[in-house]
């Protein structure tokens, strides 16, 4: 790779017990004097808003509260949350949840500074100007949009869930405390991590994907393989928390830098439709996904039932590669996660939208094979 040329964003991190008290801190130094806090109902009730609040009264600053947050978050969402940031005069932004709050800022700030809808900025590299400073605070291992640039929100009127990708999106510094995990459910705990899984197996796939990506996937993936089972049995397993913490990290560096591929790029289109949990969807579509791209890298699935810790000692590649197909099946069966769309409440006779939807979702681009609406269709209906 002689002369190749690379590309690696990220904020700045801050991880470790206790780090949630640093937001205000962290607010003050970029500047702000009055910030808008977005965050959820359910984040809220698990008491972990109020300590970043309490953390910008000591910072000095003033800060205002955004909560209506849902789990698959809407266009009017992000434009309510940026009313109230104007409403209020607000400076800076701080996003204390799961990936739905922080889609949820980040869309808003781009409207704050950009105006407009949302909408005209799906796709890639169409925010044209800078956003206000951004603090992230994940509250799950999962979605790793606080290190990511990217945000996805659903597009009311058109029932598309619209992925947005752009530099600007990055956040400024991220958040990363490990102990708000201990208040999530093993259901939650179950449906973050197998996003976790997902990132980092479809980033390291990625026909983007670089050295520098590939050492975030794979790391992200055998840390995940090692740790979802104990995070999801206990809450109390601050090692598995931890771990998961780091994986979700890397996870979310490598996709931001690398995309993602048709799992992610169905389960969006699938999660404009219906309130299914974003993980869950996920859960059910990578093994199908995988099959499919098994022939298009198999060295590559080889790798990833290695870091699983399969034995694929004279195995070929394809044969290796099946074992970690294999593997992901059965983590799914293990941690409870749903097994079928069906299950979900999924309907057959939205497939035929689904899939032409879907081949126009950014993360289809670097998917590692070719596909079509037929192939998405044929995918979606192994997976009923």
């Amino acid at each position: 790779m002689v002369g190749s040329m690379y590309k690696f964003v990220m904020p700045e991190v801050i991880f470790g017990s206790g780090s949630i008290a640093q937001a205000g801190e962290c607010c003050e130094r970029l500047g702000a004097r009055h910030v808008l806090v977005v965050t959820d109902r359910g984040v809220m009730d698990a008491g972990w808003t109020e300590p970043v609040l309490k953390s910008c009264r000591a910072a000095g600053l003033a800060a205002v509260l955004f909560d209506q947050v849902t789990v698959n978050p809407t266009d009017e969402e992000a434009a309510a949350c940026a009313s109230t940031y104007k409403e209020h005069g607000c400076d800076a932004i701080i996003c204390v949840g799961g990936g739905s709050p922080i889609d949820v800022g980040k869309a808003a700030a781009a409207l704050v500074t950009n105006g407009g809808h949302i909408r005209d900025y799906e796709g890639v590299d169409h925010i044209l100007h800078p956003l206000p400073p951004l603090v992230m605070i994940p509250t799950t291992a999962g979605s790793g949009s606080e290190v990511s640039q990217f945000s996805v929100i659903v597009d009311s009127e058109r029932q598309k869930k619209m992925t947005i990708v752009s530099k600007s999106l990055v956040p400024d510094i991220a958040i990363i405390d490990p102990d708000v995990l201990a208040t999530k459910s093993a259901r939650l705990t179950a449906t973050t991590g197998l996003d976790v899984i997902t990132h980092a197996i479809e980033s390291y796939v990625s026909i983007a994907a670089t050295p520098m990506t590939d050492v975030q996937a794979k790391n992200a993936l055998a840390i995940a393989a090692r740790h979802l089972r104990p995070s999801v049995a206990s809450k109390y397993n601050k090692e598995a928390k931890e771990q998961m913490a780091i994986a979700s990290l890397q996870a979310g560096l490598a996709f931001s830098n690398a995309i993602l591929g048709a799992a992610h790029a169905m389960s969006h289109t699938i999660g404009g439709r219906y309130p299914f949990l974003h993980g869950d969807i996920n859960a059910v579509l990578l093994p199908h996904v995988m099959e499919f791209n098994l022939i298009a890298c198999p060295e590559k699935f080889r790798e990833m039932a290695i870091l699983m810790g399969e034995g694929v000692t004279g195995l070929s590649a394809i044969a290796a590669g099946e074992k970690a197909i294999q593997y992901v099946k059965k983590l799914a069966v293990d941690i409870g996660a749903p097994l079928t769309l069906s299950e979900m409440g999924f309907q057959a006779d939205a497939i035929a939208a689904i899939s032409e939807i879907a081949l126009t979702d950014a993360c289809m681009i670097t998917n590692p094979r070719d596909i079509s609406a037929e192939e998405v269709a044929a995918i979606l209906k192994r997976a009923l």
